[in-house]
């Protein structure tokens, strides 16, 4: 691959100590395959075209640039650890610093679909693989003995008659040999760093407030501006009176632009004051919303909307119109706020030799793309430095946010950083779709599932529907459809995007299609995927193995049915390459039901840091909790009437119930984490709030559905 990295060479060069001299090592990451690692001269002649570079100073420091955003999935600790497993180093000696955006070096630079370690695994064993190779030829031709002689460890490559040396003093000499086409990868068994618990680099960092974030992004001589967007969807400016904001202490300009006011001044408390001063009446674009209109809209849909079919096998109609049994149940979620604690926020210069970006996004490649399109200018006149992220759940993988902050600075010739404030993060966001399903089955005399149909309908969710899934394969008669409708509500990916809450209607369905077929509801899980397994219908496109696994380790780990005065309720989900199987516990205490500990089993083949692993799969659960059982965004007239946390419920601190986590060994390559804990969540707890209340929930945030409001 011939590429150029251009942008904070020697910054990189002076973190990485290798101004006196050393190894550096390139690779490619995201290429289908693990390339071999090009030597490049330390310190090198001009630009080198590499995606990534892995660094060995003279000191001994290693050091990885990595190119994905760090949004809190433990990324920039989990790719060092595969790098110095592979070299043996002493992680002590290792660091690593993020990428500016590379669009000729990436192919693949954004934070998004739990997709980053499966990526880049090989790529990564690959780079440290190689360094520990080349260092040990250094160190053998040193001593004028064989390779074979010498084996490394802990920053030190040694010889069997005892001689030592570190690999601070081996990094000239190995950057003088040629670099091999093949090398031989460690045996899990041999694994010293991957698999344990290694505390995130960042920690001290955030713990101690350093500027990370971009929040903290502060460049002297910059201007603030806050902006003010159209408080209903599907409403523009009609007219704006900004003579009282302009004149008040601090403020620069008022701007309309792209149906928006923006406040531009010295201060964000300033330009907060003068925000409240500018009056903007507003007139109809269009459809303008609420949530009644919805909820008429998806029962009109369900039941006569005309449906595309994602998935057909066998005659569906047959079947349920000789079943012994039939069930047929609609689930409903709201739209959702992504709420991270951070808001939007973005820096932008725009100048007549280019433009710079700086700030937190999981999407900086379609950022530039987007900023060049909207000035008419070459990408590679757009440079992009990413902050770390305050939490995004896939609202950062939009960059409007970042394309206004551009506009605004070409508009006001000069710096400018744009942030937005929890309101308008809540109301003028991006959301997760509203979505209702109806699933119906049909069973046999003898308690067989026989029939299947699911049909979702969603507000701008695209397919709402994931028709490979379990139990698709498993019944001989099955039928997955969906219907969309458009609205001026912008929407997007939340969090394990559509599986969030399809997860739980399915598992909560299939919870009562078992009560219905008198089955324990674990057995009837593992009967259908043993007939998948023996007779499969149509194609199957998840891992059979992997989820027998995971629901019968779950079941043994959670004590399924043998805790006296405990209900459980069980579900299983396969999403983003991974399967996690959930039981939770919940006692009744003053007459409610309440969720005393959840048990999750996770299949996300190796793990690479296992206290990351543990965070992210209870950090799923958390999220998946909180938001099935409290969360809601409904509007009025267009407008969102949730605008704030006072309004907003998410889960409190003393709501969380205990978590305990297992993951299966399976000897395979790590297949993602980062969101398949949160789609089982919220099934799990409904089906054992039924056992302990005999009340089956259909809606959520939970607290509104009317079962649970009896209880």
């Amino acid at each position: 691959m011939s590429t150029q990295h251009t942008t904070s060479r020697r910054d990189f060069l002076k973190l990485s100590s290798l101004a006196g001299g050393g190894l550096l090592l390139g690779f490619s990451w995201f290429s289908s395959e693990a390339e071999v690692p090009t030597l490049l001269k330390a310190p090198p002649a001009g630009t080198m075209g590499f995606n990534s570079y892995l660094s060995i100073s003279t000191d001994g420091v290693i050091t990885i640039s990595s190119p994905n955003p760090e949004l809190g999935q433990n990324i920039m600790t989990s790719f060092p650890m595969i790098v110095a497993e592979e070299l043996d180093a002493d992680w002590t000696k290792v660091k690593v610093i993020q990428a500016p955006l590379d669009t000729k070096g990436f192919d693949r630079q954004l934070t998004g679909g739990s997709g980053a370690v499966p990526h880049s695994w090989n790529k990564l064993r690959t780079a440290g693989a190689t360094a520990r190779f080349m260092l040990i030829q250094a160190a053998a031709k040193k001593w004028n003995v064989p390779a074979e002689e010498c084996t490394a460890a802990n920053s030190v490559v040694t010889h069997s008659s005892g001689k030592q040396l570190g690999y601070g003093e081996l990094a000239e000499a190995a950057a003088a040999l040629p670099v091999p086409k093949e090398v031989k990868f460690k045996n899990a068994k041999d694994f010293k760093l991957i698999g344990t618990a290694i505390k995130n680099v960042a920690n001290k960092s955030i713990i101690t407030g350093k500027p990370l974030f971009g929040m903290d992004f502060y460049r002297p001589g910059m201007l603030f501006a806050m902006i003010q967007r159209p408080e209903a969807f599907g409403t523009k400016i009609k007219s704006v009176d900004s003579a009282a904001a302009k004149a008040m202490p601090g403020i620069v300009d008022v701007v309309v632009f792209q149906n928006n006011v923006a406040i531009v001044g010295k201060s964000t408390w300033e330009v907060a004051k003068a925000r409240k001063a500018v009056k903007i009446i507003y007139e109809p674009d269009g459809a303008v919303e609420s949530t009644a209109d919805h909820d008429a809209l998806f029962k009109s849909l369900l039941d006569t909307g005309t449906a595309t079919v994602r998935r057909k096998n066998g005659d569906v109609d047959a079947a349920f119109a000789g079943a012994a049994k039939t069930i047929k149940r609609d689930y409903q979620c709201p739209f959702i706020a992504h709420a991270p604690m951070e808001p939007m926020n973005f820096f932008a210069h725009v100048r007549e030799d280019g433009v710079e970006l700086i700030g937190p996004t999981q999407t900086p490649a379609s950022a530039q793309t987007a900023t060049a399109k909207l000035l008419n200018i070459p990408e590679d006149r757009i440079t992009l430095e990413i902050t770390r992220l305050g939490g995004g759940f896939g609202r950062r993988l939009k960059f409007d946010y970042v394309v206004e902050a551009a506009e605004l600075s070409k508009l006001i010739n000069a710096p400018v950083k744009v942030i937005w404030s929890r309101e308008d993060d809540m109301s003028g966001g991006s959301y997760r779709p509203a979505v209702r399903y109806r699933f119906e089955a049909a069973l046999d005399a003898a308690g067989n599932l026989v029939g299947y149909k699911c049909r979702g309908v969603g507000i701008n969710a695209g397919n709402p529907t994931r028709e490979d899934n379990f139990p698709s394969g498993a019944v001989p008669n099955l039928l997955i459809d969906c219907i969309e409708h458009k609205s001026a509500i912008t929407t997007g990916p939340w969090r394990a995007p559509i599986t969030n809450f399809l997860g739980f209607a399915e598992q909560a369905f299939l919870d009562e299609v078992a009560e219905a077929a008198k089955k324990d509801p674990v057995q009837f899980r593992l009967e259908l995927l043993e007939k998948a397994k023996a007779a499969p219908v149509g194609e199957i496109k998840y891992d059979i193995n992997r989820m027998i696994t995971v629901i019968k380790t779950a079941a043994e780990k959670a004590g399924w049915g043998k805790l006296p005065g405990v209900s459980q309720g069980f579900s299983v989900y396969f999403s983003h390459r991974s399967y996690v199987a959930q039981v939770c516990n919940v006692l009744m205490q003053a007459g409610k039901p309440v969720v005393q500990k959840i048990t999750a089993v996770s299949d996300c083949g190796q793990v690479i840091n296992l206290s990351g692993a543990k965070q992210q799969v209870m950090g799923g659960i958390v999220d998946g909790l909180g938001h099935a059982m409290y969360s809601k965004l409904s509007f009025k007239n267009g407008a969102a009437e949730q605008k704030n946390f006072n309004t907003y419920r998410l889960i409190r601190m003393q709501e969380i119930p205990e978590v305990e986590t297992h993951f299966i060994d399976n000897g395979i390559d790590p297949t993602g984490l980062g969101e398949p804990a949160l789609p089982p969540t919220g099934g799990a707890v409904a089906n054992a709030i039924f056992k302990a209340t005999g009340k089956r929930i259909y809606t959520q945030p939970f607290i509104e559905d009317a079962n649970f409001k009896t209880i």
